[in-house]
């Protein structure tokens, strides 16, 4: 047996690995990454004295979940509160703010109990930077860098992360000059970076529709039009400031996460990466956050660009009203569309943005399949949207040659589920349970049944 037997084997239930490889019932796992999948007696060969078996019993194994886009620092303050009610638009978040170092480590680590509970094994803490050290949350700062650096040297991260820097305010204005000044200083190292990534930055270019906030180029339904949320003296400046930051980025390597929802927001944003990729043709996986108000020309240019989109479905069927209320009656009918970015070739990322809503990728996956209407073939719209909370956020993070899928070598990322999401409807999904979580090889969370 030698070096050959597996650390940990999981059989007799199936295990979509999302790679495009054989059906297969067992999984082997040996130093955190995936040894051999197949049929039970495929790896039985791999089992030795030490060799830790789950016996799945007819339960399903995926690769780990991936949110990318989750604010987990923020997650763990407010936890079990959300900015979301059952409907409607977003309101104010309790007031609880983080003032220490401890109080941060706390928040981080309560999250990834949660986070590990559900099955998540990676996310994106998606704005971390100087722009928030005088925030109000206390959940965006360099101190939380800080914290998530301590945890990774410590080995306390319960998954892995992947972040981007801000260099200006939450939801707020940015400026050129302090953008630049944090380009100069970024510094992604860390102690292990399949662990935590500062992959890139994240700018706001604009609000939301619901609040009028989003840069489009129509008018709301009372006449009134919105701005960037880069400073600026007019459009053209702030236009030319925003398209200087996505350059300025893109030349030194790093990846741009964009809020934008309006569609004259995502214009900007294709504008500047076509102007970038021209002058330095690599892609370093630039991606629309939100997108509500993507358009289906936008959508093919992103496919061509490599421009990714990470959007929110649990937003999209709470929000129809306020949306059409905003834009126009039935407005909301056309804004999301998950289907077209599919259709396009756009990798699609399915996220919570929580803690604006709970981090269930399960409920999402639902939304999703709600918001996208009846499927021709049930069982592929469910694989499809497992890969967008698999696949689709492993090529985000720059990671697809090592998490997202349980080929041979990638890491043993997995989620357990108590009955194949692939035989059931969407709509079930949220009542399946989390049995285990495993990462990197090692089980971070078992439900005791």
């Amino acid at each position: 047996m030698g070096t050959s037997v597996a650390d940990l084997v999981l059989r007799g239930g199936p295990v979509h690995t999302m790679a495009g490889s054989a059906p297969a019932t067992a999984l082997a796992v040996r130093d955190g990454r995936v040894l051999r999948t197949g049929s039970d007696e495929d790896v039985a060969d791999l089992i030795g004295p030490g060799t830790d078996v789950v016996e799945l019993g007819g339960r399903a194994v995926l690769p780990g979940i991936n949110d990318a886009h989750l604010h987990a620092t923020w997650l763990g303050a407010l936890w079990p509160h959300t900015l979301f009610g059952d409907t409607g638009a977003p309101g104010m978040a309790p007031e609880r703010p983080l003032t220490t170092p401890a109080e941060r480590r706390a928040a981080i680590l309560r999250a990834g109990d949660l986070l590990a509970a559900l099955g998540i094994t990676s996310y994106t803490e998606p704005g971390l930077g100087p722009g928030e050290d005088a925030g109000s949350t206390g959940a965006f700062g360099t101190s939380v860098v800080e914290q998530y650096r301590d945890l990774a040297a410590e080995g306390l991260l319960r998954a892995r992360v992947t972040a981007l820097w801000l260099y200006g305010e939450l939801d707020g204005p940015s400026t050129l000059a302090d953008f630049q000044a944090g380009l100069a200083t970024v510094d992604g190292a860390g102690p292990d970076p399949e662990r935590l990534n500062f992959a890139g930055v994240k700018i706001f270019a604009d609000g939301i529709p619901p609040m009028r906030s989003a840069y489009t180029h129509h008018c709301y339904a009372d006449g009134s039009r919105a701005e960037l949320l880069v400073a600026g003296g007019d459009d053209a400046e702030r236009e030319a400031n925003l398209t200087r930051m996505v350059l300025d980025a893109h030349r030194a390597g790093l990846q741009v996460g964009l809020h934008a929802t309006g569609d004259r927001s995502i214009d900007l944003l294709l504008d500047a990466v076509a102007r970038a990729r021209a002058d330095h043709d690599v892609d370093l996986g630039h991606y629309v956050i939100h997108g509500d108000l993507v358009s289906a020309a936008q959508l093919d240019r992103m496919a061509r660009l490599g421009v990714g989109l990470s959007a929110q479905a649990g937003i999209a069927v709470r929000t129809v009203g306020v949306v059409d209320a905003a834009m126009g009656e039935g407005r909301a009918a056309s804004a999301w569309p998950f289907q077209a970015a599919l259709d396009a070739g756009v990798p699609l990322c399915l996220t919570s943005d929580s803690p604006v809503l709970p981090p269930d990728w399960r409920r999402e996956i639902a939304a999703a399949d709600r918001w996208m209407g009846p499927a021709a073939d049930r069982r592929q719209r469910l694989e499809t949207l497992l890969r967008c909370y698999t696949v689709h956020p492993a090529r985000q993070d720059g990671a697809a040659a090592w998490k997202g899928t349980l080929a041979e070598g990638m890491v043993a990322d997995l989620c357990v589920l108590a009955a194949d999401p692939l035989e059931l409807t969407a709509a079930e999904l949220p009542d399946v349970d989390v049995d285990l979580t495993v990462l990197g090889g090692r089980v971070v969370f078992e439900r005791t049944r």
